[in-house]
């Protein structure tokens, strides 16, 4: 039997809009924000990674790599316009 290798797997998932949708929704669930940018992270490797992402965001990939890093703190604006460049938007849910 032949393994294939889970982060493999989950960035060739995360291709799709709606898996990828799910995923970020499911980091955001649990309130921590590094979880999040490690998720997030993986999204924009399925997405073409940083380099695309710069180039649809008009913005420097130094910039891109520091608010997406673990020790990053990217504002909000700087988020949205990630997931936007995706095709995607924060999704907020009543609890």
């Amino acid at each position: 039997m032949k393994s294939i290798n889970y982060q493999d797997y989950l960035i060739d998932s995360l291709r799709d809009r709606e898996e990828a949708a799910g995923y970020l929704n499911a980091a955001l669930e649990g309130g921590d924000i590094k979880v999040f940018l490690a998720a997030l992270n993986n999204v924009v490797k399925a997405h073409g990674g940083i380099a695309k992402l710069a180039e649809k965001t008009s913005r420097s990939r130094t910039s891109l790599y520091k608010a997406l890093s673990k020790s990053g703190n990217p504002y909000l604006s700087s988020t949205e316009q990630v997931l936007a460049a995706m095709g995607m938007h924060f999704s907020v849910v009543s609890s």
